[in-house]
């Protein structure tokens, strides 16, 4: 039975999500986990598509009933978490999960799951680079963007606790890297 993950992890900004679209187009094994969270949804996030919205309470019952696999504050007040229930599905079907999150959620999942994991750091060419597109993303006010650099300073530090670091310095050149990355790990033997 096909057990394996796939995590992807990066500084807000640095191209993780387009980067995990662009896998899940080409291997149709690859199925992404939908994290649960206590913040609410933005912009066009539709329940269960980009994340299960849960209220902070209901977030902190599922804590108590050991629902999650994995589960932090990753920033004040907001939760984020993997249920146990997203993985059996996936798993149940033979595809590999597919997760893009944040760096302690990722080094986690990485240390409970050991080598049916491969864990891949996407890393923006530059701060002053991620400053720039969060700003062009025009989702954050510039308050939240500061934090947002100040948390990348941070995860930019654990970088080497990760099995592959790709440089988003060119978008294309990262999908082909990271689409080489996939094909080597799946066809792997468990």
């Amino acid at each position: 039975m096909n057990h394996k993950v796939l995590i992807f992890s990066a500084p807000s900004g640095a191209g993780k999500s387009t980067i995990v679209s662009y896998l899940l187009k080409r291997f149709p094994q690859l199925e992404f986990s939908i994290s649960a969270t206590s913040r609410a949804p933005r912009g066009e996030e539709i329940n269960g598509k980009e994340y299960y919205f849960l209220s902070k309470d209901e977030f902190m019952q599922k804590v108590k009933e050991n629902a999650f696999f994995e589960w932090e504050e990753v920033y004040s007040g907001s939760y984020y978490g993997t249920l146990q229930s997203e993985l059996e599905r996936i798993w149940e079907k033979g595809n590999t999960v597919v997760f893009d999150i944040d760096v302690n959620g990722g080094l986690n999942i990485k240390r409970k799951l050991g080598s049916r994991a491969c864990s891949i750091f996407i890393m923006p060419p530059s701060i002053e680079e991620l400053r720039k597109r969060l700003t062009l993303r025009n989702t954050d006010t510039p308050e939240a963007i500061e934090k947002r650099i100040a948390k990348a300073e941070q995860e930019i530090a654990c970088h080497d606790k990760f099995d592959i670091v790709i440089v988003n310095d060119d978008l294309e050149t990262a999908c082909k890297q990271a689409e080489q990355v996939v094909r080597n790990f799946i066809s792997r033997a468990e």
